[in-house]
């Protein structure tokens, strides 16, 4: 459990809802440009539409 854990625990205590969690896995970091490693660690705008979209789909 990290942050978003614990966020989210807080938040579906009080206000259940659908959720789908985005992070990277246990791994080094690396150096490059923001959009490098966003596409790199797949927390771009694609992977967050992805993720919003299964979440939609499990209502």
């Amino acid at each position: 459990g990290g942050l978003g854990e614990s966020i989210a625990r807080t938040l579906a205590l009080n206000n259940p809802a659908p959720q789908e969690f985005i992070a990277t896995n246990d791994t080094f970091g690396e150096s490059g440009t923001p959009a490098q490693l966003m596409d790199k660690y797949g927390l771009n705008a694609a992977a967050i539409v992805q993720a919003v979209k299964k979440v939609i789909s499990r209502k």
